[in-house]
């Protein structure tokens, strides 16, 4: 009989901080809905008082965002606030428009008379949201409504993947949110109809072209925001 394997002794796996992580989800949401803007200077004790805490958390948190892509770390200037290129952009929409149009075609093969009245609700929260200017407001529900075409395409593996890039591209939607806005909701006003039709050729063709149309735009005002800079 084959002898139990025997394991090390080794100290106690460390619980998670609270803090810390609540201090890293603060920070990112502020990058996220534009209160820190890119290229902002992120100055560690200006952080803390405003958050309450003490430096340690906020220096361990910029260290976090910068692995995680949202904070550049520049030798003897400090902290900065990542300023998006063109090519990221292209990159995560593009990957973001696959799963995106996976979903619009699954939810027109599944979606209830209920899940359509619903999808009409978050549509005229978003109508709200730009006819008030509020371009927080309009991204989240944004969000709102592309995350729950993605549940009603009842599938798994696409509800895993797309929030990995949903915080990100909700940065990169916060500045175009109100310029974009009248054709972007007009376009899920179609894509809507496509799926309540149940036609889901129909419904993912439609998402391609919003998806693109929001990449096209998005990267147009990088590239002219890179050259008025340089």
């Amino acid at each position: 009989m084959p002898d139990t394997p025997t394991v090390a002794a080794r100290s106690p796996i460390p619980r998670p901080a609270p803090l810390r992580q609540a201090v890293y989800d603060t920070l990112t949401e502020l990058i996220i809905n534009g209160s820190l803007k890119p290229g902002q200077h992120l100055v560690e004790a200006d952080l803390a008082e405003h958050l309450g805490v003490s430096r340690q958390p906020i220096r361990e948190a910029l260290q976090r965002l910068h692995t995680a892509g949202w904070v550049d770390l520049r030798p003897a200037q400090g902290a900065f606030v990542h300023s998006p290129t063109p090519d990221e952009c292209a990159q995560l929409l593009s990957v973001r428009a696959i799963l995106e149009t996976h979903s619009a075609r699954g939810a027109a093969e599944h979606a209830t008379a209920g899940d359509v009245a619903r999808l009409w609700q978050l549509q005229q929260i978003g109508l709200t949201a730009l006819a008030a200017g509020d371009a927080r407001a309009i991204v989240e529900a944004n969000a709102a409504l592309h995350a729950h075409i993605t549940h009603l395409s009842r599938n798994a593996v696409l509800a895993e993947l797309i929030p990995q890039v949903d915080r990100r591209v909700r940065w990169y939607y916060m500045p175009i949110a109100r310029p974009r806005g009248t054709d972007a909701w007009s376009e899920h006003a179609r894509i809507i109809e496509a799926i309540a039709d149940g036609d889901p050729d129909r419904a993912e063709e439609l998402m391609r072209r919003h998806t693109a149309n929001t990449t096209d735009f998005y990267c147009e005002q990088i590239a002219a925001l890179t050259d008025r800079s340089t």
